[in-house]
């Protein structure tokens, strides 16, 4: 009795697992197609990128083996930023064709003041800090908006760069001590409400210009093609946020992107000290410099779409034909 049902049970397992498999190979048979079209679409270009990324990242390494060995025998902080900047150049070069016009207007010692156009996010200012480092054995310092520091999760990494407070007696303190000091006028308001027609927005921001004067230092004016087709800030809703930021200097702009376009920066040449300007005077001189490096080299309004095929092509804006 109890082996008939046993049997009868292994029976009907049989039936339906016959039943299932018939089900599976026509599901498979169905779909088939389509999983292959997606396999060679999607997966098997996943895995080529990740091998030329393991690639390149290995011969990047490789290549800086020995500045990163002897970084490490210096400071633990000095040899984990001197390979971060090695990450991100690779970063840079794959992910944007990253390249710098001017990088000899950066001085090889002594103090100097970058002033850049603030993107909706500043990665082309991060690969220009790693292109620096590596390049020109200059480490940028940095100051930042209160509310960075209370951002979760980046404590360590703002100690490791030793990103300052915004304010201007850090700044002169930091040009005294002899280094490259990097300030965007435009700070979070230009980021997160400017738009593709990259119109600076400064209002009568000169407390740079001041910073500079007493320090004594040049002024090298900065700017990025394409800088804001990289990543974009949502315009839905501006007006309100807008209002929220001035009201309580909360950045509730949500930005997106990433894209992979091309990015160019360029350094122009650097302002000189003179003890006879004012700082009203040298504010206006370093603004029109950005906005003529704007107006020859950036295509307006940008283009996603333009600024991706840029990587192929001569982009230079020098014809003007934009």
């Amino acid at each position: 009795m109890v082996l008939n049902q046993v049997f009868s049970y292994l029976l009907s397992l049989l039936e339906r697992s016959n039943l299932d498999l018939i089900y599976l190979t026509w599901l498979w048979n169905l779909f088939k197609p389509l999983c292959i079209l997606l396999i060679s679409l999607f997966v098997l270009p996943a895995i080529i990128l990740i091998f030329m990324y393991g690639s390149s990242l290995f011969c990047l390494i490789y290549k800086h083996w020995n500045r990163l060995k002897a970084a490490y025998s210096e400071d633990l902080w000095y040899g984990a930023i001197k390979t971060l900047a090695v990450f991100w150049e690779l970063q840079a070069t794959i992910w944007h064709g990253y390249e710098v016009e001017g990088l000899e207007n950066i001085p090889t010692e002594g103090p100097a003041l970058i002033i850049f156009y603030h993107a909706a996010l500043p990665i082309d200012f991060y690969y220009l800090f790693a292109k620096i480092w590596l390049y020109r054995n200059r480490r940028i310092r940095v100051v930042a908006d209160k509310f960075v520091f209370k951002i979760p999760g980046l404590a360590t990494l703002l100690e490791a760069l030793e990103i300052q407070p915004s304010t201007s007696t850090m700044c002169k303190l930091m040009l005294e001590e002899g280094h490259i000091l990097a300030i965007s006028p435009g700070g979070v308001r230009e980021a997160l409400f400017g738009d593709q027609n990259y119109q600076l927005i400064w209002k009568q921001r000169k407390g740079f210009a001041k910073v500079a004067i007493e320090a004594k230092v040049p002024i090298i004016p900065m700017f990025t093609k394409n800088c804001r087709e990289a990543v974009r800030a949502m315009t839905l809703g501006r007006r309100f946020l807008s209002y929220i930021y001035e009201k309580t200097r909360l950045p509730l702009v949500p930005i997106y992107g990433i894209f992979p376009v091309k990015l160019i920066t360029y350094l122009g040449e650097p302002i000189p000290y003179d003890p006879s300007v004012t700082p009203e005077a040298l504010a206006n001189r370093v603004k029109n410099e950005i906005e003529t490096m704007i107006e020859t080299h950036q295509r307006r309004p940008g283009s996603i779409a333009r600024a991706f095929f840029d990587r192929f092509i001569n982009s230079s804006k020098n014809e003007k034909k934009r």
